[in-house]
């Protein structure tokens, strides 16, 4: 049985196990299976694998994205340029694992963002600047979209929170929080921004998909903007990743 699996710390709450079991039940898809590996030291990483031939592809997630990377060996062009990699690619070459990296996040994030974009979404904000900010970077270069970063720290970002005015809000269209602030079970958080600039004109893009609808979105909403939620996201990398672990060499 060939093996795919995730690794982070922690990962009790994943959506990834859940996902690949039920497609491999619904597709008909057999001898695959697919299982978590909470790894709070990644140098014990190469332990898990490279012993056990049945290994054909892992996701990482926090906090491993980029420390990971040493023990790949090379990376697909995304994932050099963003420097963290949630997909690989193992292949088995004389009984000894060749690694590849990949960033679906950021196919995911460019594929459920085009539809929505309008002539006026040529500015963004974007809250936090983590790890998942990072293919929300790439994406909106990629786009020729310009941004600026807001952080709790001037040292973190092009702006903090409290440098935001209506104004700024105004002038920006897309609006992207890439940070934690509203997840479950803190559904009532939300980005301290002011959100009277918010218009009809607005696009606000949540990272979060848990709760479906964030205090974030749900006040964008309010105020006429169209709103996106980080879950299509998640399925399109989902899939991505499917492709990628199945592709020929």
């Amino acid at each position: 049985m060939k093996k795919l699996g995730l690794i982070g710390y922690p990962i009790a709450h994943s959506f990834s196990k859940k996902f690949y079991l039920d497609k491999f039940e619904r597709e008909n898809i057999p001898d695959i299976h697919y299982d978590l590996y909470p790894i709070e030291d990644i140098s014990t990483f190469p332990a898990l694998y490279e012993r056990d031939l049945a290994f054909y592809g892992f996701n990482v997630t926090i906090p491993h994205k980029r420390n990971v990377m040493r023990f790949l060996n090379e990376f697909s062009p995304e994932a050099a340029e963003i420097n963290a990699v949630n997909c690989i690619q193992v292949r088995w070459q004389g009984g000894k694992p060749y690694l590849k990296g990949f960033n679906t996040d950021a196919f995911g994030f460019e594929q459920s963002l085009r539809p929505l974009l309008k002539p006026q979404h040529t500015t963004a904000l974007v809250f936090g600047n983590g790890g998942a900010a990072q293919s929300v970077f790439y994406v909106l270069q990629k786009l020729g979209i310009s941004f600026k970063t807001v952080s709790r720290s001037r040292n973190n970002g092009d702006l903090t929170y409290t440098d935001l005015t209506k104004e700024t809000i105004a002038s920006h269209k897309l609006l992207i929080n890439c940070s934690p602030v509203g997840t479950f079970p803190n559904v009532e958080d939300a980005p301290d921004i002011p959100y009277d600039g918010i218009s009809s004109a607005h696009l606000l893009y949540d990272l979060i998909y848990n709760p479906e609808e964030t205090t974030f979105l749900s006040r964008g909403k309010e105020r006429g903007a169209v709103i996106k939620n980080g879950y299509e996201m998640l399925l399109l990398q989902a899939e991505k990743n499917w492709e990628i672990w199945n592709q020929e060499d």
